[in-house]
């Protein structure tokens, strides 16, 4: 018998940032998309730093915040914090090894 209950597969990280930024900006999801740009989703500065605080606490990674004013677009804000999660990560593996 077929099992009927499917395991939903795990948000992609770029998933997860879209989903965060609809979220925070109170607007559709489907009208996030990773080539957007802050200022077509009129992202001002406010709510730039509280997308960085769900951010943060989304993915419990520390984002810097001079790092953050660079980025413009969401495929920035994707990459980096892609970028963060493999570096937390990797200090994770050589922690539990040493």
């Amino acid at each position: 018998m077929p099992d009927t209950v499917q395991e939903k597969a795990p948000e992609s990280v770029q998933d997860r940032v879209l989903r965060v930024i609809a979220t925070t900006r109170r607007v559709p999801l489907e009208t996030v998309r990773p080539d957007s740009t802050f200022e077509e989703l009129g992202i001002d500065s406010l709510d730039r730093i509280n997308i960085l605080f769900e951010l943060e606490g989304e993915f419990d990674i520390e984002i810097d915040d001079e790092q953050a004013k660079q980025v413009t677009t969401l495929q920035q804000m994707i990459e980096g914090i892609t970028l963060l999660l493999a570096e937390k990560s990797a200090k994770e593996a050589g922690a539990s090894t040493s």
